[in-house]
């Protein structure tokens, strides 16, 4: 098994159909690991949706879920803290036999949290991935629907970019 660490930052452009219209993801998977602590703040810019991930083999990745959820609230600042969406990703449930993060502790974390949506996923063989992209699109494009906040959605890390092909005022172009 091959194993790709996230290193600064990764980027990912992906489209889906949510209930008719198509949408345009951007994704920025931001390192987890302390060194990179720091970059943080310029990805979370723009924001309409915060996707947590922990790794259900190694219950370190759960424990600091919240000084994530924490630490993006207070470099993003959103003007409605209590109701920004997040999404949480257990990843690896694939490894049944090694799983260590209980689905007790998952659930009472979830409730805590304002009923945050929950999937387990597994990057190596792409269970529930769908899922979870649909919702996190339909979360970040109801909050990007009511955001009165800007005209555009500039092209900026850690931005759910969502035009779709039926929305065409939101547009963005540098001349640079």
């Amino acid at each position: 098994m091959q194993y790709k660490t996230t290193i600064g930052a990764d980027f990912l452009t992906k489209e889906l159909d949510l209930n008719g219209t198509i949408v345009q993801l951007q994704l920025w998977d931001t390192a987890g690991q302390e060194k990179f602590h720091s970059m943080g703040a310029s990805f979370y810019r723009n924001s309409e949706c915060c996707v947590l991930v922990c790794d259900l083999t190694e219950p370190k990745s759960f424990d600091t879920l919240e000084n994530w959820r924490t630490e993006f609230l207070t470099k993003l600042n959103p003007k409605e803290p209590d109701t920004f969406p997040f999404v949480l990703l257990g990843n690896k449930s694939d490894l049944t036999e090694e799983r260590k993060v209980s689905n007790d502790d998952i659930k009472k974390y979830c409730e805590k949290n304002k009923n945050m949506p929950y999937f387990e996923t597994s990057a190596k063989d792409n269970s529930g991935v769908e899922n979870a992209f649909k919702e996190i699109a339909s979360l970040a494009f109801q909050r990007n629907n009511k955001n009165e906040d800007y005209d555009y959605i500039p092209q900026t890390p850690m931005n759910l970019n969502l035009k779709s092909n039926q929305e065409t005022k939101r547009r963005c172009c540098n001349n640079n």
